[in-house]
């Protein structure tokens, strides 16, 4: 089907390197196009699941997100479905700077990121946050459910600030030395604060850049909101551990916890 897309989009694939997504969902190659190189992404899923929010996330960030997110530029996309499965696929830009972690979002070393990479981060957040949309990255009602069950305490969860995140800001979907922020399927509102929150928590491994991340994004994380939002992400990372993902987290997130709480 990578093929086929190919093919609609007279692409053709550039060496052997292959990007496979989260459990082979997506697959991902460098093209070669009669306007430059490309980078073309193919999503697959049940025909009955084929659409939505998901697949219809990175043309609205095209269309809706400001020149302030430096983004890869989608140039075309298409839709079809062939059997029991329907697919979408997507020819972006080429990004020619490299992903932070290339297999997983969790950080294990530290990235040697300069200022302006880091200013450029936070200006790209607050651009991000001030985005009008009506589309949903979290919702109440998962985290009324979730909260006290994941996180072990009574505790009001109530959100009180909304503003709208790209929702899956980890370090592999984020670029270096050259910002890029990339993935945009799961973009929408979420609690004030979740991007840097996310961000932070995958880089509970390696302190100094944990560090780091609470110094630059200070005006984010050192608020009320912001403190709330990392409990937010806890949660939904406490619960994946429960499925056997990121158990490496597991015992860092805890003890954020604990700091927050305490």
């Amino acid at each position: 089907m990578h093929a086929t897309a190919a093919t609609a989009f007279k692409a053709t694939p550039i060496g052997s390197r292959e990007a496979w997504g989260w459990r082979g969902r997506t697959l991902s190659r460098p093209v070669a196009t009669a306007s430059g190189e490309g980078w073309l992404r193919l999503v697959s899923a049940p025909s009955d699941k084929a659409g939505g929010k998901l697949w219809e996330g990175p043309q609205e960030a095209e269309r809706l997100m400001p020149p302030a997110v430096p983004k890869p530029r989608l140039r075309e996309r298409r839709t079809w479905t062939e059997g029991e499965h329907g697919y979408l696929a997507e020819l972006y830009e080429k990004v020619i700077a490299s992903t932070i972690t290339t297999h997983e979002p969790i950080l294990r070393k530290a990235p040697d990121l300069d200022g302006a990479w880091w200013d450029e981060l936070g200006t790209a957040l607050d651009a991000i946050a001030a985005v009008p949309s009506d589309r949903v990255a979290v919702r109440q009602e998962y985290l009324d459910r979730a909260m006290p069950q994941y996180l072990g305490i009574p505790m009001d969860t109530r959100v009180s600030a909304w503003t709208t995140a790209h929702g899956d800001l980890h370090w592999a979907n984020l670029t270096g030395p050259t910002l890029t922020v990339l993935d945009w399927e799961g973009w929408g509102v979420a609690p004030a604060g979740y991007d840097a929150a996310v961000l932070h928590s995958y880089s509970l491994l390696v302190p100094d850049t944990a560090a780091q991340v609470r110094h630059r994004l200070a005006h984010i994380l050192g608020t009320p909101a912001g403190q709330f939002a990392e409990l937010v992400v806890i949660t939904e990372l406490l619960q994946t551990t429960t499925r056997g993902d990121n158990l490496d987290l597991e015992e860092p997130l805890r003890r954020r916890l604990s700091a927050i709480t305490r």
